[in-house]
């Protein structure tokens, strides 16, 4: 799942990663993003993935309130909010190979 998650969320970088010259209002240093993350939806980053032009793609997630969240953080520091959502669950089961 892991694997599979990481090839569905960098699809999501890149298209950010398209955008990054417009700073939107979901984008900030990544230390305060970080911590709002933690503090306000009690999320931990559960994985990590380099991007294009070096930027690093970020899920974090909790298991009390299944809340996750995507981030892209660019070379400059700043970190935008790519996607959030509900129901999160880290499953650990084998995808099957590629035909």
């Amino acid at each position: 799942m892991n694997n599979m998650l990481f090839k569905m969320t960098m699809g999501l970088g890149i298209w950010v990663l398209a955008a990054q010259q417009v700073h939107a209002r979901s984008c900030a240093p990544r230390e305060d993003v970080v911590k709002r993350l933690a503090e306000t939806y009690g999320e931990t980053r559960r994985g990590i993935g380099i991007a294009r032009q070096g930027a690093v793609m970020e899920v974090y997630a909790s298991d009390q309130t299944g809340s996750w969240t995507i981030t892209v953080t660019l070379p400059d520091g700043i970190t935008c909010l790519v996607a959030s959502g509900q129901s999160y669950e880290a499953m650990a089961e084998a995808l099957p190979p590629n035909a």
